[in-house]
């Protein structure tokens, strides 16, 4: 395949050709789905898929690399090319995606020169060694060298954030220094300032929006008359935050006229196709004034849901671009099948505190210091320290949390403090008590300049206006819990994992409920499926086929706060989002 750019046009084998892609992350959806997610993109009309790819995944550890599983974006590319699609690949190394961090790696942060998204030497280093060992895998697949992959981006939304024209030349030219020589592209919002500051000469340059075609397209049809037009994120749902009141959802009646408009002015990437999951602790958050971490589900009230169903929206943008293409469509494959699996009883329980030492070694600390101070990128993180002498209705105060803080007394949960509401709480206690100070981080920003605050306890911690010191830090990244020693003995603390078994006789994607629950995490055969927290939106969390096996299955759920009832919980075959 020749792709190439003539003028305004994108032209395949000597064809003008106008681009019909969808929005798939493949980190965000198991390899199993991936064949069905492609055959119901073609039976919709598509002709491309575009996919980002998440750095923080691809090197969890620094200097080691994964790519394998729901990691292998070359198997994604060639299961895409299997069934007759084009690819689009956003490598970053910032992807926003409402990702943790944005996709960057958590432990850049313990470089004291690192400042991310610029002309930084420290910055560059780092990813000029990622992108070396991503183009590994993708470059064979590019479409000079025979593969699907058409086009390549360098950063991302740029123009919303900074304006190192420097930095984005030195990705351009590095990205041709290694051997990529399709297409490269940006993509910006909508005004000049962004198109200004977020464009580079070499790419060519695309925008994000969900409505209002010829309106967003004024700035870009000035700037740049003689460049393809074409929509990278043409957004048909949104994200939920913890807390929302509700699901967001969007019109498919107000989508299929905003994809039938882009069609007529120019190519379009939708975004998303199938919006999958943020598996682990990896869902990212919005943080202007206020802190707002995203939910589990990354369903985005696209055109797929989130374990891969056909929606009306769906069915509604199918039919419009029946209008554009002069081929007839294959059939709608049909859903996979989900499963009631029942209700199963937690039996065995552990208390956090009675496990720290078998899920942690202490540091000892003069005072506190943030996550990643002690090489800690996720999950939660326990500060103690023996008082010395008694307190009554003393002020304790922090000066940075993030993000959320349960503060103990020996075994009794006094407060929670959250960053959004107040860093201050009052304790009485008596000499010898042990205080602790569990913090969770749930999730960096993923947008923005609050990027690089920190988690923990960042910055003093301070007892009756004094900075209180000697402290025992225990990191708790929650990624291996074998080492839990459970009994049937209720603990005293709130901080609890509860572990139980069911027996399936066939594996089918499900949905788990947790209505006894308060907040925290739950793993399946091992595998973190996400958070879950009572405030919603989302009130079930999706259990894709791939992570159970037939017979016995193991399932634990960290409960930070304490339950509400009697430790059970619900499989379910439909999602409750809000």
């Amino acid at each position: 395949m020749i792709f190439e750019i003539r003028g305004n046009q994108f032209v395949k084998d000597g064809k003008p050709i106008k681009l019909i892609s969808g929005a798939v992350h493949y980190f965000r959806n198991m390899p199993d789905t991936w064949q069905d997610i492609f055959k119901k993109m073609k039976a919709m009309g598509l002709n491309c898929v575009e996919t980002y790819c998440a750095w923080n995944m691809h090197e969890k550890k620094q200097g080691e690399f994964d790519f394998n599983g729901n990691l292998d974006i070359a198997a994604f590319i060639k299961a895409a090319q299997a069934e007759g699609l084009m690819v689009i690949v956003r490598p970053g190394p910032y992807i926003c995606a409402e990702w943790e961090f944005g996709g960057l790696p958590w432990w850049i942060q313990t470089d004291d020169e690192m400042e991310i998204r610029c002309s930084n030497k420290a910055y560059i280093k780092y990813f000029d060694r990622y992108l070396d060992k991503l183009f590994e895998q993708i470059k064979s697949l590019l479409c000079t060298n025979g593969g699907p992959v058409i086009m390549l981006q360098c950063e991302n939304e740029y123009g919303y954030y900074g304006d190192d024209k420097v930095y984005l030349r030195y990705l351009y030219e590095s990205y041709r220094e290694k051997g990529i020589d399709v297409p490269l592209f940006t993509s910006d919002g909508t005004s000049k300032d962004n198109l200004l500051d977020g464009s580079v000469e070499g790419c060519f340059s695309t925008l994000n929006f969900g409505s209002r075609v010829e309106e967003n397209f004024r700035a870009h049809d000035e700037l740049y008359p003689d460049q393809p037009k074409m929509c990278m994120e043409m957004w048909n749902g949104w994200f939920d935050a913890w807390g929302d009141e509700y699901h967001h959802t969007t019109s498919a009646e107000d989508y299929a006229k905003a994809v039938d408009d882009m069609l007529t002015k120019g190519s379009v990437n939708m975004y998303m196709f199938i919006g999958g999951t943020n598996f682990g602790f990896m869902s990212g958050a919005n943080h202007y004034e206020r802190f707002a971490p995203d939910v589990t589900s990354y369903d985005y009230d696209a055109l797929l849901s989130e374990c891969g169903d056909v929606t009306p929206k769906y069915r509604a943008i199918r039919e419009v671009i029946l209008k554009h293409i002069d081929e007839p469509l294959p059939e709608i494959p049909a859903d996979r099948k989900k499963a009631v699996y029942g209700t199963v009883e937690l039996t065995e329980r552990a208390g956090l505190f009675a496990n720290l030492r078998n899920l942690s070694t202490p540091v000892r600390s003069d005072v506190p210091k943030n996550m990643e101070k002690y090489g800690q990128g996720y999950g939660f993180i326990a500060y103690r320290t023996v008082l010395n002498r008694d307190y009554t209705d003393t002020t304790l105060l922090f000066e940075s949390l993030g993000d959320r803080a349960q503060i103990y007394i020996n075994s009794n949960l006094i407060d929670i403090l959250y960053i959004n509401d107040r860093l201050e709480t009052k304790i009485t206690a008596s000499a010898g008590d042990v205080l602790t100070v569990l913090c969770e981080n749930m999730g960096r920003a993923n947008f923005g300049s609050k990027m690089m605050r920190k988690k923990g306890i960042d910055g003093r911690c301070l007892l009756d206006k004094k900075i209180h010191f000697g402290w025992d830090v225990y990191t708790l990244p929650m990624d291996n819990l074998s080492n839990v020693v459970y009994s049937d003995e209720v603990p005293a603390e709130k901080s609890v994992f509860y572990k139980g078994y069911f027996e399936i006789d066939e594996a089918y994607d499900t949905f788990l409920k947790l209505d006894n629950f308060t907040k925290g995490f739950v793993t399946v055969n091992g595998y973190n499926i996400g958070r879950y927290w009572e405030i919603g939106p989302q009130k079930t969390l999706y259990i894709p086929a791939s992570l159970l096996k037939k017979g016995e299955n193991e399932i634990v759920v960290f409960e930070s706060d304490g339950i509400k009832g009697e430790p059970v919980i619900e499989f379910t075959d439909k999602p409750i989002l809000g």
